[in-house]
């Protein structure tokens, strides 16, 4: 699991990376990325399946903001990044969301 932060020049955005090693999702076939930024939407942004049997995507996020997230994986298994930069409480039961911070 891994976050990459890009901050842009030109456009207060950052382009976040967000990786689920193969290790985290054993055999997984499809992983996706849910959280405030597409609502908590499981079918808006699908992470690509690589070679290596890792998952991937890349977001254009806002600065200045703290986005809550998770992965959910095979569409039955929730999951963290234990590289998030904080975890808040979900909600619901003991569960945890990441957090990603992009500063301005």
């Amino acid at each position: 699991m891994s976050l990459t932060k890009k901050y842009l020049k030109s456009k207060p955005l950052c382009k976040v990376t967000f990786k689920l090693a193969k290790e985290a999702v054993e055999n997984a076939e499809k992983v996706a990325l849910v959280g405030d930024f597409n609502n908590w939407d499981a079918t808006e942004t699908e992470m690509k399946k690589l070679k290596d049997g890792s998952f991937k995507t890349t977001l254009d996020l806002e600065v200045g903001k703290e986005y809550e997230f998770r992965y959910l994986v095979d569409a039955s298994t929730w999951a963290n990044d234990q590289e998030a930069d904080k975890f808040v409480p979900a909600g619901i039961g003991y569960d945890e969301n990441s957090v990603v911070v992009l500063k301005k």
